[in-house]
Formats: C-alpha cells, sequence, structure tokens
C-alpha cells in the first residue's frame, strides 16, 4: 500500500510539472506574437493575393485519374501522380499503364512537356488520327504542355484528358518510376 501511495505521488508530480512547462511557454508566446503580428501585416498588405482562378489555370488535383491516350485515340494509361520540384514547376506526369483492376500496373513518370492536354472528350474514329475535334492547342499559362482551345459548353477549370505520342506497349516498355519514402 505504500508504494501505490508513492506511485500516486510521482504521477502527481509529473502532471504539475508537465502543467508549469504549459503556463510558462503560454506566458512566453505573447512577446514572440507582437513580434510576428507586426510582420504579418507588412507580409499581408504586400502579397498579391489570388482571389479566383483564372482560364488559363488547372486545380492540380483534378488532373489526378485523367485518362491518357495516344494519337489513336486508344487509352494508354491514366495520371495517379503529379511530380513537381521545389519551385512549384510540374516536372512529370506519371501515368498507371498495364494490368487490369490495379493488378500488374506498373508507373511510368512522363516528362510534362511530353503530354498535351485536350479539353474536349475523346471522339472515337477509324478515320481520325488525333483524340479531339480541338480547334489546336496553346501553351497553358506560360507552362509546358498544350491543350485544345476551351469550349464555352466546358467551363471546367480542368482539362478532359492527355495525349501522349507513344503506343501501349511502348509505354509499358518503358522503365518503371519509383516512389521515394
Amino acid at each position: 500500500m505504500h508504494s501505490h501511495i508513492r506511485s500516486g505521488f510521482i504521477l502527481a508530480a509529473a502532471a504539475t510539472s508537465l502543467m508549469s512547462s504549459a503556463a510558462l511557454a503560454q506566458t512566453s508566446q505573447p512577446k514572440a506574437g507582437a513580434e510576428t503580428s507586426s510582420v504579418t501585416a507588412v507580409t499581408v498588405s504586400t502579397t498579391k493575393w489570388m482571389t479566383q482562378e483564372t482560364a488559363d489555370q488547372w486545380r492540380a488535383s483534378k488532373l489526378i485519374g485523367l485518362n491518357v491516350y495516344n494519337d489513336s485515340s486508344e487509352k494508354i494509361g491514366d495520371i495517379s501522380e503529379l511530380i513537381v520540384d521545389r519551385d512549384g514547376k510540374l516536372e512529370a506526369v506519371v501515368v498507371g499503364v498495364g494490368g487490369f483492376l490495379g493488378l500488374g500496373e506498373h508507373d511510368v513518370a512522363i516528362p510534362y512537356s511530353q503530354i498535351s492536354w485536350v479539353d474536349r472528350p475523346v471522339t472515337p474514329s477509324s478515320t481520325s488520327t488525333t483524340p479531339t475535334t480541338g480547334a489546336g492547342s496553346r501553351t497553358l499559362g506560360g507552362q509546358r504542355g498544350t491543350f485544345a482551345d476551351r469550349s464555352s459548353e466546358d467551363p471546367r477549370s480542368y482539362p478532359d484528358h492527355g495525349v501522349l505520342n507513344m503506343t501501349k506497349d511502348q509505354l509499358k516498355a518503358a522503365p518503371a518510376f519509383a516512389f521515394s519514402r
């Protein structure tokens, strides 16, 4: 019984110590906060904030899952990830290729500049050599890659699909991309 009381005393002392540490951290916080608030006020007033997405911008999250076709309108994979450098520049599009229902599929990282982006759905045709009826292509906001002119009927903030000048077999034969931890 005596050891049980001693254990309770040790736990109470440890809890008191933790509470006093938290109280000390709280009392020192306002001083640092005062310095931070003046810096924050300057940053907020001098930053050019975006308030709305523009027509030449896309939401990267919407690119994940998009299908990728070849020039013959054959689906050759789908986008599983985007790779960006530390400056935020898109470096590669990771496409899952091969397999069935995710089994046997492997990822291939394709340089972003090799993907063309199309806003209109694929129009399968035995005589068509391109997977779109788009009026042309243009560069996306200074980024690499191209996409067909946006249809006024489809004001989405992301393309319908990507096009890669490669066959499914060529893409399957490409080296697999390995994600680091």
